[in-house]
């Protein structure tokens, strides 16, 4: 009983906290490029990571299959996803890239099904994720605006990110097993720091740079909640529950994010800027 109460208030947790990242990046974008603003992220979050390695006394696993691991994770999870959320958040509302993130159930049930011998979708499984997807889209598609090209590149590049990201939680549930989740998010964002940031040097003038209390406290938040707390919080469940009901999250978090984007900064879903 108390494993499940656990389980069950780090999934509301992450849920909560993954629901404000999309508010709290938009307002961090307000004076910080896009690309290292994520790269930073990852940096705090990457050392935090690193000293609870060091101080746990933590092995970092170097066999072939965790190498693989590694790999995927930072280019597939923390690199090329985090850019491209980013880099859409310049263009639509953040509420409407979490309710674009809701593809992911989807996505993470048909890897699920092709690379997981032991965790098959199942009608139940099926319909309750088809009826979710369409749910999102039946409420708020009279709200989605196209006219803009920038954000419909913006909004396609939040459902790429989406299939990166699910294939790549799969193959953590696959791989991830004798690894910590601190060792796996370490080099994971590590990774990921290091492409943000070499994208963001050859894309980016840093010297637009501008650090004031919301760009300060946006970074700190991300990292510290946003990534350390919520990632290793998720990867913890996933070596406990099934896939495709850890990533259900990405039906509750659009609620948390419209509500805090609408009270916040005053957000309607269309997507002009």
């Amino acid at each position: 009983m108390v494993r499940d109460a656990r389980k069950i208030a780090l999934f509301g947790l992450i849920c909560l906290i993954w629901g404000s990242t999309w508010l709290v990046i938009k307002i961090g974008l307000e004076t910080l490029p896009p690309f290292f603003s994520a790269g930073i992220r990852f940096v705090i979050a990457a050392t935090v990571l690193y000293g609870i390695i060091r101080v746990r006394n933590l092995p970092i696993h170097r066999t072939a299959d965790a190498k693989k691991l590694y790999l995927a994770m930072g280019v597939l999870s923390f690199s090329i996803p985090f850019a491209l959320v980013y880099w859409g958040e310049q263009f639509i509302p953040s509420g409407l890239g979490s309710i674009l993130f809701a593809a992911f159930p989807f996505w993470v049930a048909i890897f699920s099904h092709r690379f997981l011998k032991n965790d098959p979708i199942g009608g139940f499984k099926a319909a309750g994720i088809v009826l979710g997807v369409c749910g999102i889209i039946v409420i708020f598609w009279g709200d989605v605006d196209l006219g803009n090209p920038y954000a419909a590149l913006g909004m396609a590049g939040m459902v790429l990110s989406t299939i990166l990201q699910a294939y790549t939680l799969i193959l953590i549930k696959k791989l991830g097993q004798p690894i910590s989740p601190f060792v796996m998010n370490f080099v994971g964002m590590a990774i990921g720091a290091v492409a943000l940031l070499g994208l963001s040097l050859l894309t980016e003038r840093w010297g637009d740079v501008v650090w004031n209390t919301s760009s300060v406290g946006s970074i700190l938040y991300l990292a510290l909640f946003g990534s350390v707390l919520t990632f290793v919080s998720y990867y913890w469940l996933l070596k406990r529950i099934n896939a495709v009901y850890l990533s259900l999250t990405s039906f509750i978090n659009p609620l948390v994010a419209v509500f805090l984007g609408a009270i916040v900064l005053g957000e309607t879903l269309g997507t002009s800027v």
